[in-house]
């Protein structure tokens, strides 16, 4: 069929069938509701922890209240849907809503790895130039160079919804768990392998960029500690950095199973790709908050002091 003769096809709707394949939807989507939640809540104490106390108004703080942000919208973009299928059994989604859907997915993604790569940035500057931290990274700095961030991240994922709109769709069920790029073009009329290919460019480009950007950062960062003399130093830095190392290994690890090992001859079935894509989505989201709360002290102190005023006023 030609695209003259499709272009005139509009779906309004597209109907989700990732979810067809499994036995007990209800317990799958009681549990992603709960770790949604738990996502949220974490997420949101994180910040309101940072943002109420002065004192943690500082370059380190607020990128991991920019890494908090990131994860709330990373988990929203797909969880709601997700949620919906299985437990609501609404499998319907609007077409433009959709589209907004891959684009705020694919957004929190590529996000993450600027906020990641951003974070190791910080900690090498506080470690190899501790002396002049203040000066290179103020919280100015760190706010232009956080907001930077999002306009070039909106600017890479941008191509995909401007590439996958003009296309005509022939098929209104999507076999993915909700609305990102690969669902959309395969629902449309035309050969996606050029489209697969071109983003997958784009993805190798951010994800190697990255990756090789925080590996580059610690092998700096290891170089300063040796240097340093005291012991005490050494164990902050330690401290400091397993924590960003933990969030690193959460996202990347599942990004590189899925899209690496693909590329290389792997093959996932349907089920092990979505179970690896709701890992990808909701584990790093659920990990980061809690690893940045009972292993930066300030975060655990303020924590540990709320509870202890609400048994004492209890």
């Amino acid at each position: 069929m030609s695209l003259g003769n499709v272009s005139g096809k509009i779906k309004h709707t597209f109907v989700i069938e990732g979810f067809d394949t499994i036995d007990r939807p209800l317990t799958v989507g009681i549990v992603i509701l709960c770790i949604y939640l738990l996502v949220m809540l974490a997420n949101v104490a994180n910040i309101y922890f940072i943002l109420h106390d002065k004192r943690l108004h500082k370059p380190m703080y607020l990128l991991i209240c920019n890494l908090a942000v990131v994860d709330m919208l990373y988990s929203s973009s797909a969880s709601p849907t997700m949620i919906g299928v299985l437990v609501a059994g609404d499998k319907t989604i609007a077409y433009v809503p959709c589209f907004i859907q891959m684009f705020v997915f694919h957004l929190g993604g590529v996000m993450e790895m600027f906020a990641i790569s951003v974070m190791a940035f910080d900690r090498l500057i506080a470690i190899s130039s501790p002396l002049r931290y203040q000066n290179i990274l103020t919280n100015v700095r760190t706010l232009v160079l956080a907001g930077a961030l999002w306009v070039v991240a909106c600017a890479f994922v941008a191509v995909m919804p401007a590439t996958v709109f003009p296309l005509p769709f022939c098929h209104s069920t999507l076999k993915y768990t909700f609305c990102d790029y690969a669902a959309l073009v395969r629902a449309t009329c035309v050969n996606p392998i050029y489209y697969f290919n071109m983003i997958t460019i784009i993805t190798f480009f951010l994800l190697f960029g990255t990756f090789c950007f925080i590996s580059l950062s610690y092998i700096w960062i290891i170089f300063a500690m040796v240097k340093m003399s005291s012991k005490n130093n050494k164990r902050k830095m330690y401290i400091t950095c397993f924590s960003h190392l933990i969030v690193v290994v959460c996202y990347y690890v599942p990004l590189f199973v899925r899209i690496v090992l693909t590329r290389l001859g792997v093959v996932l079935t349907l089920e092990e790709r979505h179970g690896l894509m709701i890992g990808a989505i909701l584990g790093p989201s659920l990990v980061n908050p809690f690893v940045y709360c009972f292993t930066t002290k300030e975060i655990k102190n303020k924590i540990a002091h709320l509870f202890c005023s609400i048994l004492y006023k209890e």
